[in-house]
Protein backbone atom coordinates (compact mmCIF):
# COMPACT_ATOMS: atom_id res chain seq x y z
CA UNK A 1 0.00 0.00 0.00
CA UNK A 2 2.77 2.37 -0.05
CA UNK A 3 2.59 2.76 -3.23
CA UNK A 4 -0.86 4.38 -2.81
CA UNK A 5 -2.75 6.82 -1.23
CA UNK A 6 -6.21 7.57 0.31
CA UNK A 7 -8.25 9.50 -1.28
CA UNK A 8 -12.07 9.52 0.03
CA UNK A 9 -15.17 11.75 -1.40
CA UNK A 10 -19.16 11.45 -0.43
CA UNK A 11 -19.06 7.99 -1.12
CA UNK A 12 -16.24 6.82 0.92
CA UNK A 13 -12.60 6.07 0.86
CA UNK A 14 -10.06 4.55 -2.58
CA UNK A 15 -6.86 3.90 -2.86
CA UNK A 16 -5.16 6.36 -5.15
CA UNK A 17 -2.30 5.32 -7.52
CA UNK A 18 0.73 7.52 -5.45
CA UNK A 19 2.11 9.04 -8.48
CA UNK A 20 -0.94 9.75 -10.30
CA UNK A 21 -2.47 13.26 -10.72
CA UNK A 22 -5.64 12.32 -10.87
CA UNK A 23 -7.73 11.36 -7.79
CA UNK A 24 -10.62 9.70 -6.63
CA UNK A 25 -13.42 10.93 -8.74
CA UNK A 26 -11.56 10.10 -11.26
CA UNK A 27 -11.41 6.39 -9.85
CA UNK A 28 -15.12 6.65 -9.67
CA UNK A 29 -15.62 7.46 -13.29
CA UNK A 30 -13.00 5.19 -14.45
CA UNK A 31 -15.00 2.15 -12.11
CA UNK A 32 -18.12 3.43 -13.70
CA UNK A 33 -18.16 3.67 -17.49
CA UNK A 34 -15.99 1.41 -18.62
CA UNK A 35 -17.86 2.19 -21.96
CA UNK A 36 -16.15 2.55 -24.87
CA UNK A 37 -12.62 3.12 -26.33
CA UNK A 38 -12.97 6.80 -26.82
CA UNK A 39 -10.74 7.68 -23.69
CA UNK A 40 -10.18 11.26 -22.83
CA UNK A 41 -6.69 11.24 -22.98
CA UNK A 42 -6.86 10.88 -27.48
CA UNK A 43 -8.64 13.93 -27.68
CA UNK A 44 -5.90 16.65 -26.78
CA UNK A 45 -8.15 19.78 -27.98
CA UNK A 46 -10.42 18.77 -25.51
CA UNK A 47 -7.92 18.83 -22.70
CA UNK A 48 -6.34 22.03 -23.35
CA UNK A 49 -9.99 23.14 -23.53
CA UNK A 50 -10.32 22.19 -20.08
CA UNK A 51 -7.32 23.43 -19.28
CA UNK A 52 -8.48 27.04 -20.70
CA UNK A 53 -11.23 27.01 -19.04
CA UNK A 54 -9.44 26.32 -15.35
CA UNK A 55 -6.52 29.14 -15.89
CA UNK A 56 -9.38 31.44 -16.90
CA UNK A 57 -11.36 30.47 -13.82
CA UNK A 58 -8.07 30.98 -11.49
CA UNK A 59 -7.23 34.03 -12.96
CA UNK A 60 -10.50 35.41 -12.10
CA UNK A 61 -10.83 33.94 -8.59
CA UNK A 62 -7.42 35.66 -7.90
CA UNK A 63 -8.61 38.53 -9.06
CA UNK A 64 -11.80 38.84 -6.63
CA UNK A 65 -9.40 37.64 -3.83
CA UNK A 66 -10.78 33.86 -3.68
CA UNK A 67 -7.59 32.54 -4.25
CA UNK A 68 -3.55 32.81 -2.67
CA UNK A 69 -0.88 33.68 -5.00
CA UNK A 70 0.48 30.20 -4.10
CA UNK A 71 -2.63 28.60 -5.48
CA UNK A 72 -3.31 31.01 -8.26
CA UNK A 73 0.13 29.77 -9.49
CA UNK A 74 0.24 26.37 -8.76
CA UNK A 75 -2.99 26.54 -11.17
CA UNK A 76 -1.43 28.47 -13.33
CA UNK A 77 1.63 26.78 -13.59
CA UNK A 78 -0.47 23.05 -14.02
CA UNK A 79 -2.78 24.55 -16.99
CA UNK A 80 0.28 25.64 -18.69
CA UNK A 81 1.95 22.37 -18.27
CA UNK A 82 -1.51 20.94 -19.80
CA UNK A 83 -1.54 23.32 -22.46
CA UNK A 84 1.76 22.67 -23.83
CA UNK A 85 0.68 18.79 -24.15
CA UNK A 86 2.01 17.71 -20.98
CA UNK A 87 0.13 14.85 -18.16
CA UNK A 88 -2.38 13.91 -20.84
CA UNK A 89 -1.75 9.82 -19.69
CA UNK A 90 -3.58 11.65 -16.46
CA UNK A 91 -6.83 11.87 -18.13
CA UNK A 92 -7.68 8.39 -18.91
CA UNK A 93 -11.86 8.67 -18.57
CA UNK A 94 -14.22 7.36 -20.93
CA UNK A 95 -15.80 10.44 -23.19
CA UNK A 96 -19.25 8.59 -22.90
CA UNK A 97 -20.73 8.98 -19.52
CA UNK A 98 -23.54 10.21 -17.46
CA UNK A 99 -23.27 12.90 -14.93
CA UNK A 100 -23.43 15.64 -17.69
CA UNK A 101 -19.63 15.62 -17.59
CA UNK A 102 -18.71 15.75 -14.14
CA UNK A 103 -16.40 13.04 -14.83
CA UNK A 104 -14.56 14.92 -17.06
CA UNK A 105 -14.56 18.19 -15.16
CA UNK A 106 -13.35 16.49 -11.69
CA UNK A 107 -10.65 14.61 -13.75
CA UNK A 108 -9.42 17.88 -14.92
CA UNK A 109 -10.06 19.51 -10.90
CA UNK A 110 -7.80 17.01 -9.88
CA UNK A 111 -4.68 17.06 -11.98
CA UNK A 112 -4.56 20.31 -11.82
CA UNK A 113 -4.88 20.47 -7.95
CA UNK A 114 -2.35 17.82 -7.81
CA UNK A 115 0.40 18.90 -10.41
CA UNK A 116 -0.34 22.42 -8.70
CA UNK A 117 0.34 20.72 -4.92
CA UNK A 118 3.74 19.20 -6.39
CA UNK A 119 4.42 22.83 -8.18
CA UNK A 120 3.77 24.47 -4.32
CA UNK A 121 6.38 22.28 -2.75
CA UNK A 122 3.67 19.55 -1.55
CA UNK A 123 2.60 16.11 -1.99
CA UNK A 124 -0.31 15.16 -4.04
CA UNK A 125 -3.74 14.85 -2.41
CA UNK A 126 -3.03 17.67 0.22
CA UNK A 127 -6.09 18.98 -0.34
CA UNK A 128 -6.08 21.41 2.52
CA UNK A 129 -3.58 23.20 0.16
CA UNK A 130 -5.21 22.91 -3.16
CA UNK A 131 -8.39 21.57 -3.63
CA UNK A 132 -9.97 20.12 -6.63
CA UNK A 133 -13.36 21.47 -5.43
CA UNK A 134 -12.41 24.51 -3.38
CA UNK A 135 -9.64 25.86 -5.49
CA UNK A 136 -9.44 24.61 -8.90
CA UNK A 137 -13.24 24.41 -9.52
CA UNK A 138 -13.88 27.83 -7.52
CA UNK A 139 -16.81 29.89 -9.05
CA UNK A 140 -17.61 26.96 -11.09
CA UNK A 141 -20.02 24.18 -11.90
CA UNK A 142 -19.65 21.20 -14.41
CA UNK A 143 -22.51 23.07 -16.34
CA UNK A 144 -20.67 25.57 -17.17
CA UNK A 145 -16.84 24.64 -17.20
CA UNK A 146 -17.53 21.80 -19.19
CA UNK A 147 -19.72 22.86 -22.47
CA UNK A 148 -17.09 25.85 -22.23
CA UNK A 149 -13.87 23.38 -22.33
CA UNK A 150 -15.80 21.68 -24.99
CA UNK A 151 -16.89 24.94 -27.08
CA UNK A 152 -13.13 26.07 -26.80
CA UNK A 153 -11.59 22.03 -27.57
CA UNK A 154 -13.31 22.21 -30.94
CA UNK A 155 -12.69 25.79 -31.62
CA UNK A 156 -8.95 24.41 -31.49
CA UNK A 157 -10.18 21.82 -33.59
CA UNK A 158 -11.59 23.80 -35.81
CA UNK A 159 -8.81 25.48 -36.91
CA UNK A 160 -6.70 22.57 -37.82
CA UNK A 161 -9.84 21.06 -39.60
CA UNK A 162 -9.94 24.19 -41.88
CA UNK A 163 -6.33 24.02 -42.98
CA UNK A 164 -6.60 20.18 -43.99
CA UNK A 165 -10.00 20.64 -45.46
CA UNK A 166 -8.62 23.53 -47.78
CA UNK A 167 -5.40 21.61 -49.15
CA UNK A 168 -7.69 19.22 -50.57
CA UNK A 169 -9.60 21.81 -51.97
CA UNK A 170 -6.69 23.17 -53.39
CA UNK A 171 -5.56 19.91 -54.80
CA UNK A 172 -9.01 19.69 -56.64
CA UNK A 173 -8.14 23.40 -58.08
CA UNK A 174 -4.66 22.18 -59.45
CA UNK A 175 -6.48 18.99 -61.24
CA UNK A 176 -8.96 21.58 -62.55
CA UNK A 177 -5.95 23.27 -64.62
CA UNK A 178 -4.27 20.13 -65.69
CA UNK A 179 -6.90 18.52 -67.16
CA UNK A 180 -9.05 21.40 -68.47
CA UNK A 181 -7.68 20.45 -71.96
CA UNK A 182 -9.42 16.99 -71.51
CA UNK A 183 -12.93 16.53 -73.31
CA UNK A 184 -15.35 13.94 -71.61
CA UNK A 185 -18.64 13.09 -72.24
CA UNK A 186 -20.75 14.53 -69.06
CA UNK A 187 -23.57 11.99 -67.67
CA UNK A 188 -26.83 12.98 -66.19
CA UNK A 189 -28.62 10.11 -64.35
CA UNK A 190 -25.62 7.94 -65.47
CA UNK A 191 -26.56 8.55 -69.21
CA UNK A 192 -24.55 9.86 -71.86
CA UNK A 193 -25.02 13.66 -71.78
CA UNK A 194 -23.30 16.12 -73.78
CA UNK A 195 -19.63 17.25 -74.06
CA UNK A 196 -17.42 19.15 -71.16
CA UNK A 197 -14.09 18.82 -69.77
CA UNK A 198 -12.44 16.65 -67.36
CA UNK A 199 -11.12 20.19 -65.55
CA UNK A 200 -14.50 21.11 -65.27
CA UNK A 201 -14.85 17.81 -63.56
CA UNK A 202 -12.77 18.47 -60.85
CA UNK A 203 -13.19 22.68 -60.91
CA UNK A 204 -17.25 21.69 -59.75
CA UNK A 205 -15.68 19.13 -57.04
CA UNK A 206 -13.49 21.92 -55.97
CA UNK A 207 -16.22 24.10 -55.80
CA UNK A 208 -19.01 22.81 -54.20
CA UNK A 209 -16.23 21.90 -51.51
CA UNK A 210 -15.36 25.32 -51.10
CA UNK A 211 -18.70 26.73 -51.19
CA UNK A 212 -19.22 25.11 -47.33
CA UNK A 213 -15.82 27.10 -46.02
CA UNK A 214 -18.74 29.90 -45.01
CA UNK A 215 -21.16 27.37 -43.42
CA UNK A 216 -18.25 25.89 -41.38
CA UNK A 217 -16.50 29.11 -39.85
CA UNK A 218 -20.24 30.58 -39.40
CA UNK A 219 -20.49 27.24 -37.39
CA UNK A 220 -17.46 27.04 -35.40
CA UNK A 221 -18.05 30.56 -34.38
CA UNK A 222 -20.74 30.09 -32.35
CA UNK A 223 -18.25 27.52 -30.46
CA UNK A 224 -17.03 31.20 -29.19
CA UNK A 225 -20.23 32.08 -27.07
CA UNK A 226 -19.72 30.11 -23.89
CA UNK A 227 -22.14 30.40 -20.05
CA UNK A 228 -18.75 30.71 -17.84
CA UNK A 229 -20.43 31.88 -14.88
CA UNK A 230 -23.50 30.46 -15.18
CA UNK A 231 -22.09 27.67 -12.54
CA UNK A 232 -25.30 25.61 -11.44
CA UNK A 233 -28.08 26.38 -13.73
CA UNK A 234 -27.62 30.11 -15.32
CA UNK A 235 -28.47 31.85 -12.18
CA UNK A 236 -24.42 32.36 -10.90
CA UNK A 237 -25.10 30.64 -7.48
CA UNK A 238 -21.49 30.47 -6.07
CA UNK A 239 -19.73 32.91 -7.97
CA UNK A 240 -18.99 35.99 -6.75
CA UNK A 241 -20.44 39.70 -8.66
CA UNK A 242 -17.95 40.29 -11.44
CA UNK A 243 -16.85 37.02 -11.95
CA UNK A 244 -18.38 36.21 -15.13
CA UNK A 245 -16.96 39.06 -17.24
CA UNK A 246 -13.42 38.50 -15.86
CA UNK A 247 -13.65 35.13 -16.91
CA UNK A 248 -14.46 35.34 -20.22
CA UNK A 249 -12.03 38.46 -20.52
CA UNK A 250 -8.96 36.34 -19.75
CA UNK A 251 -10.29 33.75 -22.16
CA UNK A 252 -10.16 36.31 -24.63
CA UNK A 253 -6.28 36.70 -23.05
CA UNK A 254 -5.49 33.29 -23.01
CA UNK A 255 -6.60 31.91 -26.51
CA UNK A 256 -6.66 34.96 -28.56
CA UNK A 257 -10.04 34.21 -29.80
CA UNK A 258 -13.02 36.12 -29.82
CA UNK A 259 -14.59 34.60 -26.82
CA UNK A 260 -18.45 36.20 -25.91
CA UNK A 261 -20.09 35.46 -22.89
CA UNK A 262 -24.25 33.83 -23.94
CA UNK A 263 -26.58 36.39 -23.51
CA UNK A 264 -28.79 34.37 -21.30
CA UNK A 265 -26.97 31.59 -19.01
CA UNK A 266 -30.16 30.23 -18.13
CA UNK A 267 -31.17 29.50 -21.79
CA UNK A 268 -27.22 28.51 -22.86
CA UNK A 269 -26.79 26.08 -19.98
CA UNK A 270 -29.07 23.58 -21.59
CA UNK A 271 -28.67 25.00 -25.15
CA UNK A 272 -26.12 22.83 -27.15
CA UNK A 273 -27.39 23.76 -30.32
CA UNK A 274 -23.45 24.65 -30.90
CA UNK A 275 -22.75 21.46 -31.05
CA UNK A 276 -25.62 20.31 -33.59
CA UNK A 277 -24.74 23.18 -35.58
CA UNK A 278 -20.59 22.22 -36.19
CA UNK A 279 -21.83 18.39 -36.49
CA UNK A 280 -24.26 19.64 -39.10
CA UNK A 281 -21.68 21.88 -41.16
CA UNK A 282 -19.42 18.40 -41.12
CA UNK A 283 -22.08 16.42 -41.97
CA UNK A 284 -22.61 18.85 -45.49
CA UNK A 285 -19.11 18.06 -46.33
CA UNK A 286 -19.14 14.78 -45.38
CA UNK A 287 -22.07 14.27 -48.04
CA UNK A 288 -19.92 16.50 -50.95
CA UNK A 289 -16.97 14.34 -50.21
CA UNK A 290 -19.42 11.33 -50.81
CA UNK A 291 -20.46 11.94 -53.81
CA UNK A 292 -17.19 13.30 -55.38
CA UNK A 293 -15.96 9.65 -53.99
CA UNK A 294 -18.22 7.91 -55.83
CA UNK A 295 -17.84 9.78 -58.85
CA UNK A 296 -13.85 8.95 -58.52
CA UNK A 297 -14.96 5.33 -58.54
CA UNK A 298 -16.60 5.30 -61.16
CA UNK A 299 -14.65 7.76 -63.05
CA UNK A 300 -11.82 5.01 -62.64
CA UNK A 301 -13.87 1.91 -63.00
CA UNK A 302 -12.03 -0.69 -65.41
CA UNK A 303 -9.58 -0.80 -66.56
CA UNK A 304 -11.03 -2.55 -69.62
CA UNK A 305 -15.13 -2.98 -68.69
CA UNK A 306 -15.70 0.23 -66.87
CA UNK A 307 -15.75 3.81 -68.01
CA UNK A 308 -11.70 4.74 -67.48
CA UNK A 309 -11.76 8.51 -68.41
CA UNK A 310 -9.39 8.17 -65.00
CA UNK A 311 -6.50 6.52 -63.73
CA UNK A 312 -6.58 6.34 -59.99
CA UNK A 313 -3.33 5.66 -57.63
CA UNK A 314 -2.78 2.01 -56.70
CA UNK A 315 -2.34 1.33 -53.67
CA UNK A 316 -2.66 -2.06 -52.92
CA UNK A 317 -3.34 -5.31 -54.99
CA UNK A 318 -7.51 -5.43 -54.88
CA UNK A 319 -7.57 -8.99 -54.83
CA UNK A 320 -6.60 -12.16 -52.61
CA UNK A 321 -7.72 -14.47 -55.67
CA UNK A 322 -7.92 -12.25 -58.73
CA UNK A 323 -4.26 -11.27 -60.64
CA UNK A 324 -3.72 -8.20 -61.57
CA UNK A 325 -7.43 -6.79 -59.49
CA UNK A 326 -6.68 -3.31 -57.79
CA UNK A 327 -9.18 -1.22 -55.91
CA UNK A 328 -10.18 2.37 -55.56
CA UNK A 329 -8.88 1.71 -51.60
CA UNK A 330 -8.88 5.18 -50.97
CA UNK A 331 -12.16 6.75 -52.57
CA UNK A 332 -13.75 3.60 -50.41
CA UNK A 333 -12.15 4.91 -46.93
CA UNK A 334 -13.44 8.32 -47.76
CA UNK A 335 -17.00 7.02 -47.90
CA UNK A 336 -16.70 5.13 -45.16
CA UNK A 337 -15.33 8.07 -42.69
CA UNK A 338 -18.52 10.11 -44.30
CA UNK A 339 -21.36 7.48 -43.56
CA UNK A 340 -19.41 7.58 -39.64
CA UNK A 341 -19.90 11.51 -39.56
CA UNK A 342 -23.23 11.47 -41.39
CA UNK A 343 -24.01 8.84 -38.03
CA UNK A 344 -22.44 10.73 -35.74
CA UNK A 345 -24.44 13.91 -36.49
CA UNK A 346 -27.54 11.32 -36.05
CA UNK A 347 -26.07 10.72 -32.86
CA UNK A 348 -25.66 14.86 -31.80
CA UNK A 349 -29.79 16.06 -33.05
CA UNK A 350 -31.35 13.18 -31.17
CA UNK A 351 -28.97 13.87 -28.21
CA UNK A 352 -29.47 17.77 -28.57
CA UNK A 353 -32.97 16.86 -28.41
CA UNK A 354 -32.58 15.02 -25.33
CA UNK A 355 -32.29 18.30 -23.32
CA UNK A 356 -34.41 18.57 -19.74
CA UNK A 357 -35.34 21.31 -17.80
CA UNK A 358 -31.91 23.64 -16.94
CA UNK A 359 -29.49 20.85 -18.53
CA UNK A 360 -28.58 18.45 -21.32
CA UNK A 361 -26.97 15.11 -19.71
CA UNK A 362 -26.16 14.02 -23.50
CA UNK A 363 -23.21 16.30 -23.69
CA UNK A 364 -21.00 13.83 -22.97
CA UNK A 365 -21.63 11.65 -26.13
CA UNK A 366 -22.53 14.89 -28.43
CA UNK A 367 -18.67 15.92 -27.51
CA UNK A 368 -17.62 12.65 -28.36
CA UNK A 369 -19.53 12.05 -31.91
CA UNK A 370 -18.06 15.94 -32.64
CA UNK A 371 -14.38 15.68 -32.31
CA UNK A 372 -14.39 12.24 -33.64
CA UNK A 373 -16.03 13.42 -36.82
CA UNK A 374 -13.32 16.15 -36.97
CA UNK A 375 -10.61 13.79 -36.83
CA UNK A 376 -11.64 11.04 -38.85
CA UNK A 377 -12.58 13.85 -41.51
CA UNK A 378 -9.00 15.80 -41.12
CA UNK A 379 -6.67 12.45 -41.31
CA UNK A 380 -9.50 11.33 -44.31
CA UNK A 381 -8.66 14.67 -46.17
CA UNK A 382 -5.23 14.00 -45.61
CA UNK A 383 -4.97 10.10 -47.06
CA UNK A 384 -7.80 11.58 -50.05
CA UNK A 385 -5.46 14.36 -51.09
CA UNK A 386 -1.80 12.93 -50.70
CA UNK A 387 -2.51 8.82 -52.10
CA UNK A 388 -5.41 9.63 -54.61
CA UNK A 389 -6.13 13.00 -56.08
CA UNK A 390 -2.80 14.86 -56.60
CA UNK A 391 -2.01 11.20 -58.07
CA UNK A 392 -4.73 11.07 -60.34
CA UNK A 393 -3.88 10.69 -64.32
CA UNK A 394 -7.01 10.86 -66.90
CA UNK A 395 -7.26 8.60 -69.71
CA UNK A 396 -7.10 11.23 -72.45
CA UNK A 397 -7.71 8.49 -75.42
CA UNK A 398 -10.80 6.84 -73.56
CA UNK A 399 -12.20 10.25 -72.69
CA UNK A 400 -12.06 11.35 -76.47
CA UNK A 401 -13.08 8.32 -77.98
CA UNK A 402 -16.37 8.34 -75.86
CA UNK A 403 -17.25 11.64 -76.96
CA UNK A 404 -16.58 10.81 -80.69
CA UNK A 405 -18.66 7.60 -80.27
CA UNK A 406 -21.59 9.37 -77.99
CA UNK A 407 -25.26 10.02 -79.41
CA UNK A 408 -24.53 12.62 -77.04
CA UNK A 409 -22.92 15.41 -78.87
CA UNK A 410 -26.00 15.70 -81.14
CA UNK A 411 -27.39 18.27 -78.66
CA UNK A 412 -24.92 20.78 -79.38
CA UNK A 413 -26.66 20.86 -82.96
CA UNK A 414 -29.78 21.14 -81.53
CA UNK A 415 -29.82 25.03 -82.18
CA UNK A 416 -28.76 24.90 -85.46
CA UNK A 417 -30.30 21.63 -86.89
CA UNK A 418 -33.44 22.20 -84.82
CA UNK A 419 -34.86 19.98 -82.09
CA UNK A 420 -36.88 17.38 -84.79
CA UNK A 421 -33.38 16.53 -87.25
CA UNK A 422 -31.37 16.13 -84.08
CA UNK A 423 -33.89 13.46 -82.90
CA UNK A 424 -33.94 11.39 -86.06
CA UNK A 425 -30.48 11.77 -86.35
CA UNK A 426 -29.73 10.40 -82.81
CA UNK A 427 -32.46 7.35 -83.42
CA UNK A 428 -30.74 6.17 -86.48
CA UNK A 429 -27.40 6.70 -85.05
CA UNK A 430 -28.69 4.12 -82.15
CA UNK A 431 -30.53 1.88 -84.53
CA UNK A 432 -27.92 1.76 -87.26
CA UNK A 433 -24.42 2.31 -84.36
CA UNK A 434 -23.61 4.90 -87.23
CA UNK A 435 -22.11 8.27 -85.50
CA UNK A 436 -23.54 11.04 -85.49
CA UNK A 437 -21.19 13.11 -87.04
CA UNK A 438 -21.19 10.71 -90.41
CA UNK A 439 -24.97 10.81 -90.43
CA UNK A 440 -25.01 14.47 -90.13
CA UNK A 441 -22.82 14.63 -93.42
CA UNK A 442 -24.31 11.67 -95.30
CA UNK A 443 -28.09 13.41 -95.05
CA UNK A 444 -25.96 16.56 -96.17
CA UNK A 445 -27.74 18.37 -93.27
CA UNK A 446 -24.51 20.37 -92.63
CA UNK A 447 -21.16 20.74 -94.51
CA UNK A 448 -18.16 19.29 -93.19
CA UNK A 449 -16.27 22.65 -92.31
CA UNK A 450 -19.98 23.77 -90.32
CA UNK A 451 -20.16 20.68 -88.73
CA UNK A 452 -16.68 20.87 -87.35
CA UNK A 453 -17.01 24.12 -86.02
CA UNK A 454 -19.92 23.14 -84.01
CA UNK A 455 -18.06 20.17 -82.44
CA UNK A 456 -14.83 22.13 -81.74
CA UNK A 457 -14.00 21.70 -77.96
CA UNK A 458 -13.92 25.18 -77.61
CA UNK A 459 -17.62 25.37 -78.47
CA UNK A 460 -19.44 22.83 -76.98
CA UNK A 461 -17.84 23.34 -73.07
CA UNK A 462 -19.43 26.84 -72.55
CA UNK A 463 -22.30 28.94 -74.17
CA UNK A 464 -21.49 30.17 -77.65
CA UNK A 465 -23.10 31.76 -80.43
CA UNK A 466 -22.63 30.21 -83.91
CA UNK A 467 -24.04 32.04 -87.67
CA UNK A 468 -24.66 28.89 -88.88
CA UNK A 469 -27.42 27.49 -90.73
CA UNK A 470 -28.34 24.04 -92.13
CA UNK A 471 -28.22 23.13 -95.75
CA UNK A 472 -32.22 21.51 -95.76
Amino acid sequence: MNNFRTESDLLGEMQVPQDALYGVQTLRGIENFPISKFHLNEYPDFIKGLAYTKQAAAMANYELGLLTLDQYNGIMGACHEIIAGKHYDQFPVDMIQGGAGTTTNMNANEVIANRALQLMGHEAGEYQYCSPNDHVNCSQSTNDAYPTAIHLGLYATHLKYIRHYSELIAALRQKAEEFKDVLKMGRTQLEDAVPMTLGQTFGAFAQILEEEVKHLNAAADELLTVNMGATAVGTGICSEPGYSSKCIQALREITGWDVQLAPDLVAATSDTSSMVGYSQAMRRIATKLNKICNDLRLLGSGPKCGLHELDLPARQPGSSIMPGKVNPVIPEVMNQICYKVIGNDLCVAMSNEAAQMELNAMEPVMAQCCFESAELMMNGFDVLRKYCIEGIQADRDNCRNYVRASIGIVTALNPVIGYKNSTKIAKEAIQTGKSVYDLVLEHGILSKEDLDTILSPENMIHPVKLNIKPKK
